[in-house]
């Protein structure tokens, strides 16, 4: 987030109109036009800078223009005066009494010191100040609680700050360039004249695998009881009577003849009798284990080529840094 302790947002833009875009868009959210500031390098219609606003001449309209609301940078479109480093320069709204006197637009105190006076890091403010050299333009937010949203509507119309710059110029390379050919030889030809290289980032995209351990599947182990009938032989034991008649020889019995005698002889068998008792049989361990397969992940990324092409026979001398 662009918010420091005192809550003002910031906000660089590479193209004007989105910058105008998004404090129209701040008006509408109830942004206070005392609360909204847009610094801006001045340029004539060729791409360069020019400084006739510095002239005595233009010290009236200058003054009136640093009073104006934010609408001055796009209504009156003139220069309010010239920065060290930065050169003559567009700003509207509460920084600009901040960075210029009010007579023929000299600098007081710089763009560096007025946004470290707003609450800005010395760091991040020298930062921006690079960033209107190199032609873009400044929006602030004194936004006063509401950072969040200020934000918010900032970056939603392009703007990015120190934090994000890498991630907006990796999206800036990604998406189909909108500036008009005129601009981008303009670029092109100041960047040839002051000696600077310029960078052609080249990118691609890379595959990361992650693995979720997720439910396969469940294995339920349970008890069932059967009943099933068993047939068991078991040899056993019984006494049986034997009864065994022998003729007499005919003697003489001393006895004499009774009536009614008898003879009692017991007889036993043996009895099968059926006891059960729950013995183990068998035990079942249930586990885990962890198993290791392969799988194949298949998927498509994309990736950026440089392709030079020339045009007559320039030099050219190509070398290879890893």
């Amino acid at each position: 987030m662009a918010a420091n302790n005192k809550s003002t947002v910031v906000g660089v833009f590479q193209e004007h109109s989105r910058a105008q875009e998004a404090v129209r868009a701040l008006r509408q959210a109830g942004f206070r036009e005392e609360q909204i500031s847009v610094v801006g390098q001045n340029r004539d219609e060729d791409g360069g800078t020019t400084d006739k606003g510095t002239h005595a001449g233009a010290g009236a309209a200058t003054g009136a223009a640093a009073g104006a609301g934010v609408a001055a940078l796009w209504s009156l479109g003139m220069t309010f005066g010239v920065l060290p480093v930065i050169g003559p320069v567009l700003a509207a709204g509460p920084i600009a009494a901040a960075i210029l006197s009010a007579v023929g637009g000299a600098a007081a105190g710089g763009l560096v010191g007025a946004l470290v006076g707003m609450g800005i890091p010395e760091e991040d403010a020298k930062y921006y100040e690079g960033e209107i050299h190199a032609g873009h333009l400044l929006v602030t937010v004194q936004a006063d609680g509401r950072a969040n949203e200020a934000w918010s509507i900032l970056q939603r119309h392009g703007a990015y700050n120190r934090d994000t710059h890498a991630t907006h110029q990796a999206h800036a390379s990604a998406a189909p360039h909108t500036g008009t050919a005129a601009a981008r030889t303009a670029q092109t030809a100041r960047a040839a004249a002051t000696g600077g290289e310029q960078k052609v980032q080249v990118h691609e995209e890379k595959m990361h695998v992650h693995k979720t351990p997720v439910q396969a599947g469940e294995v339920r182990v349970r008890k069932e009881v059967h009943t099933e009938h068993q047939n068991i032989q078991v040899p056993v034991e019984r006494e049986e009577v034997v009864i065994e008649r022998r003729p007499a020889s005919g003697r003489a019995s001393a006895s004499d003849i009774h009536a009614g005698e008898e003879m009692r002889i017991p007889v036993r068998e043996e009895k099968v009798n059926v006891d059960k008792e729950t013995v183990l049989k068998e035990e079942v361990a249930v586990g885990k284990r962890k198993v290791t397969d392969t799988q194949q992940v298949q998927g498509q990324v994309r990736k950026e080529d440089v392709k030079i092409e020339k045009q007559g026979n320039p030099p050219m001398r190509e070398k290879t840094g890893r």
